[in-house]
């Protein structure tokens, strides 16, 4: 009788439980080497999954030691209208100030209504998506779109 207890009780205790997420993506020593031959990434975005999903890449990229001179974010669409002052999104973007650029589509701010002094610091104000994508692929940027 006392080991169906037992059991019954340690089941409520992990449900119970808060959920931490342990997940860590670990890169071979390979792909780490081939990814430090060109440091500079640009990931285009256009919605808040595809900015966390970018995000999380950069977490990635510095918990297995990868190296980064420049990596930036160009965000286009809807999620635009939520990287303004006071948002969610603007304190999930705080621990990434000064180490990711975050680029917004001048374009996309027009046709959803938001002016530059509605977004939060730390965003630049570039001419459009398409142009600074392709201005960094110029340069040499790894890139991705989500």
């Amino acid at each position: 009788m006392k080991k169906p207890l037992l059991i019954f009780f340690s089941l409520v205790l992990l449900l119970l439980a808060p959920k931490t997420n342990f997940a860590q993506t670990i890169l071979e020593k390979e792909t780490i080497s081939d990814l430090n031959k060109t440091p500079n990434y640009v990931f285009g975005v256009k919605d808040e999954d595809g900015l966390k999903s970018a995000l999380s890449v950069y977490d990635t990229f510095m918990e297995n030691g990868v190296d980064i001179e420049n990596f930036e974010i160009v965000v286009k669409g809807p999620v635009v209208k939520t990287m303004v002052k006071g948002s969610e999104l603007e304190k999930y973007f705080e621990k990434y100030q000064g180490k990711v650029r975050g680029s917004i589509c001048s374009i996309a701010m027009k046709r959803l209504g938001v002016s530059e002094e509605k977004l939060f610091s730390g965003l630049d104000v570039v001419e459009t998506y398409t142009i600074r994508i392709l201005q960094l692929q110029a340069l040499g940027y790894n890139s991705i779109s989500y």
